[in-house]
């Protein structure tokens, strides 16, 4: 009978041992960062996107899955898919820094790097967007979403110099540790809240901004606007909208720039075009989407929809090339969107990664996808 007893609970101890060791990894672990406190979130709880102990969006958004339903997506997570994850090695261009350097001025430029990391060049201010430069986007070193094989991965040495680092969201795909404690020593704005990872990772105080929505905050000669996203944020088990997320306008001696990071699609984006617009260039994601969580990732045809609400020139898709963060084929997002750009007349931006354009030329647009597994 003891037997039976010790055989029955020594599989419910090691149950409970890993749920403690679980819950110990996210209390402590440097990755996952840290929550607001002391003014920090006494400032988050004065905004008035902050309500009932959490940041909300303009538009209501459901992102609770039924248990069935979410149980159904980890499956298909863990089982993978074909097409999901390149098998070829992806093409990049060499990243040129002399070139950087030398767009003049009164020009702009932008590099991606993958995903939605991007160098972005305006009014002679270098802004790093989002740079996602280790090996995952996941709570894990070891285990979660692995960059895809690509020539050359970009490296913080291998950056010009960078005046600011540009910040939308505390998500893993947009706010890695490893890549942050290379760039310490820069400027940092970001929506309210990110500031907590930031500061727990080394960077000082003095050099981050953070902002609520419709904010600006000067740059050298550019103004920076945060608007509202249809998203959310959050690193570990508890703490989901804790800190602001947000898409952010870029404007300098009459060129304007929109970088929408993670959204559902909504009437913001209209909103947007109304107060901004017209922009120079979007950078609007397309990748990631699903029926499931429409509300938080839009569809690529909706991204193109976007830039026609924002009044957009020129549209350039991101947020795809780099990691499988849901159940399409890896370049799907960018063929369903360069349709869409056929049909209602956007002009497409769809550069090599790693290479530089310069005023968001769309004839150094490549599709070089086309005839990769």
């Amino acid at each position: 009978m003891l037997f039976l007893r010790m055989l029955l609970l020594w599989p419910l101890g090691l149950i409970a041992l890993l749920i403690a060791a679980i819950v110990a990894y996210f209390a402590f672990a440097p990755r996952i960062g840290s929550n607001p406190k002391g003014e920090r979130l006494k400032r988050v709880q004065a905004s008035p996107n902050y309500r009932d102990g959490k940041f909300q969006n303009v538009v209501e958004t459901s992102m609770d899955l039924p248990p069935g339903k979410m149980l159904g997506v980890m499956w298909q997570f863990i089982k993978g898919g074909e097409g999901r994850e390149p098998k070829d090695t992806l093409p990049t261009a060499d990243f040129d820094r002399a070139a950087w350097e030398a767009v003049p001025d009164s020009a702009y430029a932008v590099a991606w790097f993958g995903h939605s990391s991007l160098l972005v060049k305006l009014g002679g201010t270098t802004f790093l967007i989002d740079p996602v430069f280790g090996e995952r986007a996941s709570t894990f070193s070891f285990a979660g979403p692995k960059r895809f094989n690509y020539r050359q991965h970009m490296r913080v040495d291998l950056l010009p110099t960078v005046d600011v680092v540009l910040l939308s969201h505390d998500h893993y795909d947009h706010l890695d540790r490893e890549t942050i404690l290379l760039l310490k020593d820069k400027r940092f704005i970001a929506p309210l809240g990110v500031g907590a990872h930031l500061e727990a990772w080394g960077v000082a105080a003095s050099a981050i901004t953070e902002k609520d929505w419709w904010e600006g905050v000067q740059a050298g000669p550019v103004l920076l606007t945060l608007a509202p996203a249809r998203h959310f944020s959050g690193r570990g088990l508890n703490n989901r909208a804790s800190t602001l997320w947000g898409s952010w306008v870029m404007q300098a001696g009459g060129r304007k720039i929109f970088f929408g990071a993670d959204s559902g699609y909504s009437p913001t984006f209209k909103e947007i075009g109304d107060r901004f617009g017209p922009f120079d260039l979007a950078l609007l994601e397309c990748g990631a989407y699903h029926e499931l969580w429409h509300g938080i990732h839009m569809m690529p045809e909706e991204a193109v929809q976007a830039a026609v609400d924002i009044q957009a020139r020129v549209l350039m898709p991101i947020h795809w090339g780099k990691f499988s963060l849901a159940m399409h084929p890896w370049k799907e997002p960018v063929e369903r969107l360069s349709a869409k750009a056929q049909e209602l007349d956007m002009p497409l931006l769809t550069p090599r990664i790693g290479a530089i354009v310069a005023n968001a030329d769309p004839r150094s647009s490549e599709t070089w996808w086309a005839g990769l597994d």
